[in-house]
């Protein structure tokens, strides 16, 4: 059965606009953009590094912002229309909390893939592993 609403998480990687462009161009539906600010004290982002500060967060909304704007523009070159949204939090958490709170019957996301270092392996790809396997939903992972 066809979905009625897909959540597409958009991080500004090739991979996340693949899976935007798969969305758009598979789906005759519902279709919301989701871009996850990490909190800059987070220990995964770099505010566990360096010391947080407003202009930082002003600046990662900001990207945000330009992010799911210019996944607004990219739905309407094809007639479609998006609704977007940006929230603060742990990506994988935020993204199974909007698959339940927005009714979403389908994921569309990035994955990683190429050759990585042992870093980048275990940084890269554990949001969508986790989606995968705790969503209630599917997750269709672009690669």
């Amino acid at each position: 059965m066809a979905p009625a609403h897909v959540l597409v998480p958009l991080d500004g990687s090739p991979l996340s606009d693949e899976a935007l462009t798969y969305a758009l161009s598979t789906f005759d539906c519902e279709i919301t953009v989701l871009n996850v600010v990490a909190p800059l004290d987070a220990g995964m982002s770099e505010g566990g590094v360096l010391e947080p500060g407003d202009e930082r967060r002003e600046a990662a909304m900001e990207r945000a912002n330009d992010l799911v704007e210019r996944a607004k523009r990219r739905a309407a070159e094809r007639d479609q229309a998006v609704t977007t949204t940006v929230e603060t939090g742990d990506p994988a958490e935020t993204i199974l909390d909007a698959v339940s709170e927005r009714d979403v019957d389908q994921v569309v996301m990035g994955g990683h893939g190429g050759e990585r270092n042992e870093l980048a392996r275990r940084l890269l790809g554990t949001v969508a592993t986790a989606v995968v396997s705790e969503a209630p939903v599917t997750v269709t992972v672009v690669r």
